[in-house]
């Protein structure tokens, strides 16, 4: 049911629900049914389907070429809580018609930085106690927080990676203010998204000092957090590059690599975005089973790219094929570990009437129910696992299962591969997999 404040932003737009495929109302899901079960639990609780704050509420399509295009009701109050007030209003009045569950913030995302530190302090403490009312009237809860150390000018050379230590210790005030409102707020997770920790050139770059005080941060807001109670999951979120020339969590494995390395495996996970993924010359599919063979995919934020444009366009996702894909990872390692499927993604800059966030969203949610369905019914009713599985049954051999047990030395392989001769050549059948995926869309 709507939560509505004192005034409805979104007028004429009521709850979005559950109408199949067949209904032709725009307002209405295809095939997100959040209380139809899929492989065990509802799509709800598959999905944990979350509003990204910035993007939602905050981004009015500026871009290099020009202005913004986008005027918001929620941004005309002259005072900055009123505004952040009436923003959080429209948020909860978004989110409840949706029938979505979870939201995402940057601090600053709540209500606009002040001109210090503790100003800006006393303001994030209002809004928590506002959002705090919000939640309990409507049961939306936070799925993850997080600092916006990127956008202000003081981090052009980075937060934590930054080469005076006065930035880097600003950076930190920042992450705690952040994670106080996260905890108060109950937010089950925290990302971390490095914006600008990288570097544009090494000739003035001290890439181990950067690196090691990263860690050292990372680890010093995890201990602020577990002594204050949090019981949540850390999140890194990987990105290649832009704004910065080379990120140092550029991808999956580069993450992975950086959390075992500092020490943080029992506390953080990954957070896998799907133009981020694209933009590392990987697939979003890669990006979740890299994650997954870690045992540290722990949520995802869906958008998509442009194939033809090489930035972080953040388009809503509606390619079905491709999400399909990545849903068989999802379902096959067991799904997310902590978090939830997070819209981080905007409208694009000639979209300007306020239904177009709706209806960007109802595509986006489609998309995922309809390739989760995809998904379940290749790994349920298709030859696919099968296959799969005869692929790599020389591993259930004798000589193959004791490779595997770590029984044989390299003598072992060579006495094998001398007494068997060559080995016979055994299709991938690549084409026929793809084929039983195009079969179930």
């Amino acid at each position: 049911m709507a939560l509505i404040g004192e005034k409805e932003f979104f007028k004429g737009i009521g709850d979005i629900k559950f109408e199949g495929r067949e209904s032709d109302n725009p307002m209405a899901y295809k095939f997100y049914n959040p209380d139809q079960v899929v492989a065990g639990k509802t799509m709800y609780e598959h999905f944990k389907f979350a509003m990204a704050y910035w993007h939602t509420l905050c981004g009015i399509g500026g871009d290099p070429f020009g202005p913004g295009t986008k005027s918001f009701p929620w941004a005309n109050a002259t005072d900055p809580i009123q505004m952040a007030k009436d923003k959080a209003d429209a948020a909860f009045e978004f989110i409840t018609k949706m029938g979505f569950g979870y939201y995402c913030f940057h601090d600053f995302d709540l209500v606009d930085e002040a001109d210090t530190l503790a100003k800006s302090e006393k303001r994030i403490h209002i809004l928590v106690d506002y959002l705090k009312q919000k939640q309990e009237a409507s049961g939306v809860k936070l799925l993850w927080g997080t600092a916006n150390c990127f956008s202000n000018p003081r981090y052009m050379n980075g937060a934590a990676s930054n080469p005076n230590f006065d930035v880097v210790a600003h950076a930190g005030a920042q992450v705690k203010i952040a994670l106080d409102a996260t905890i108060a707020l109950n937010g089950e997770n925290y990302v971390f998204w490095g914006g600008r920790e990288g570097y544009m050139s090494l000739l003035n770059t001290n890439m181990k000092l950067e690196q090691d005080n990263i860690g050292r941060f990372m680890n010093m807001a995890k201990n602020y957090a577990r002594d204050q109670g949090f019981k949540g999951t850390f999140f890194i979120e990987p990105k290649p590059m832009e704004p910065t020339k080379h990120q140092y969590d550029f991808d999956a494995a580069t993450s992975i690599n950086f959390i075992r390395e500092y020490g943080l495996e029992n506390d953080f996970k990954l957070n896998i975005e799907v133009n981020h993924a694209t933009l590392a010359q990987h697939t979003f599919q890669h990006e979740l089973q890299v994650a997954a063979n870690a045992g540290m995919l722990g949520s995802i934020d869906a958008n998509r790219g442009d194939y033809q444009n090489g930035w972080d366009t953040d388009q809503f996702p509606n390619n079905v094929l491709e999400t399909a894909e990545a849903m068989l990872v999802l379902l096959k390692s067991g799904g997310l570990q902590g978090g939830g499927i997070n819209f981080d993604a905007k409208t694009r800059r000639n979209s300007t009437d306020l239904e177009d966030i709706f209806l960007a969203h109802i595509g986006g949610a489609d998309t995922f129910a309809r390739a989760l369905l995809v998904a379940d019914a290749v790994i349920a009713n298709s030859p696919y696992e099968g296959l799969l599985q005869k692929r790599y049954a020389s591993f259930k051999t004798e000589k193959g299962s004791d490779f595997i047990a770590g029984k044989l030395s390299l003598t072992d392989l060579y006495n094998h591969a001398k007494g068997y001769g060559e080995p016979k050549q055994i299709s991938g059948k690549q084409e026929l997999y793809e084929n039983i995926l195009n079969q179930y869309i």
